[in-house]
């Protein structure tokens, strides 16, 4: 899937500095990539050079990150305006812009245009399928279209790690589709090995799942494996909180935090640390419910808030906020079935009302 920058769903985000002639945490290029920006991808090594160094910083899925490597693929494509991958990777950007606050109504429209410029260049390539397939998914809600172009994607390219991880959590996060999720993200385990990207995601599938132990187990690995990956220690937070190990809770979201560099979210992990000194986890929610809030202003995902107010025991407002995110179409939406935070209030006649307004396939 998309990986969700949702305060509260778990990300795979990378951090630190990755070399700027290969992907790094396992990801290389696969072989259909290096036909691509090889032989058949652009005759400029300057194009080339700026897609490598575009791929780098996408690569670290942060917010500075995908802006930076949009500004290498433009660059990349005034080169030469016919590098297909280079469009592909701005059409990835671009889609996951929205993870991070940025807006989806801005940046979906420029993800699927250069998607399909990609395409109509290459029709051979499998990543812009993948962009295509997740954007389908998370922002039109259309999940049938979404499952059918994740699948050209992977007869385009069976060998594309990121395909298999994407369609996993796609799979995982909108719930009853398990066991295919499961095969989709250990095929990608194999493609790359050593991408802590992809065990993360294996973690997320483990929460969606109700395995939190599993995913406990997991992203300790991954922590120690790479230390300066953020992600871990991101859904190491919500594993913790399902399991109501509060104090675990915030010492990973801090932790997160300062390996991410993310502002907006340190400003609601402060305030929900603040909370939890001066009065325990429901204290901690208030408080940051009430940071979300501050930053409504600027366009906060409706859902997240949402959220908080569940977790706090506040029925009413919860789903005045999920009636919110579904008249803004909120990406995060999609989550419905499977987001163990929102357990408090699924009992409701009125949370199956929202399922089946979302459109989230039935078993």
């Amino acid at each position: 899937m998309r990986y969700f920058a949702a305060f509260f769903l778990a990300l795979y985000i990378c951090a630190g500095l990755l070399h700027a002639q290969q992907p790094q945490n396992g990801q290389q290029l696969s072989a259909s990539e290096k036909q691509h920006t090889g032989k058949r991808g652009t005759p400029n090594p300057e194009a080339y050079a700026l897609y490598l160094k575009g791929r780098s910083y996408y690569d670290k899925r942060t917010l500075a990150g995908l802006e930076t490597a949009i500004s290498y693929f433009n660059q990349a494509i005034a080169k030469d305006p016919r590098y297909a991958m280079a469009y592909a990777g701005l059409a990835y950007s671009y889609g996951r812009l929205p993870d991070f606050g940025a807006s989806a109504s801005e940046n979906i429209p420029k993800s699927d245009a250069a998607a399909r410029k990609a395409l109509e260049l290459d029709p051979t390539l499998a990543r812009p399928h993948v962009t295509l397939a997740a954007n389908m998914m998370a922002h039109e809600w259309n999940f049938a279209a979404g499952v059918a172009e994740f699948k050209k994607a992977l007869e385009l390219g069976p060998n594309n790690a990121d395909a298999h991880e994407t369609y996993a959590e796609n799979l995982a996060l909108i719930g009853g589709r398990e066991q295919e999720a499961l095969a989709e993200i250990n095929r990608a385990h194999q493609l790359a090995p050593r991408s802590p990207a992809i065990s993360a995601v294996e973690a997320n599938i483990d929460i969606y799942a109700r395995r939190f132990d599993e995913a406990i187990a997991v992203c300790k690995r991954v922590s120690k494996e790479d230390p300066a990956f953020a992600g871990a220690h991101y859904s190491l937070a919500l594993a913790y909180w399902a399991k109501r190990m509060y104090p675990h809770v915030i010492e990973e979201l801090k932790a997160y935090d300062q390996l991410s560099g993310d502002t907006q979210d340190s400003e609601i992990t402060s305030a929900m640390t603040n909370g939890f000194r001066s009065g325990g986890w429901n204290r901690a929610l208030t408080k940051g419910v009430a940071a979300m809030l501050r930053m409504r202003k600027t366009g906060y995902s409706a859902y997240n808030i949402a959220v908080m107010y569940a977790a706090a025991g506040h029925k009413e407002q919860a789903f005045q906020w999920l009636n919110t995110a579904l008249q803004e179409h909120d990406e995060n939406m999609i989550a419905l079935k499977t987001d163990f935070t929102l357990d408090p209030i699924r009992s409701d006649p009125r949370f199956a009302e929202l399922v089946r307004k979302v459109g989230l396939p039935q078993p």
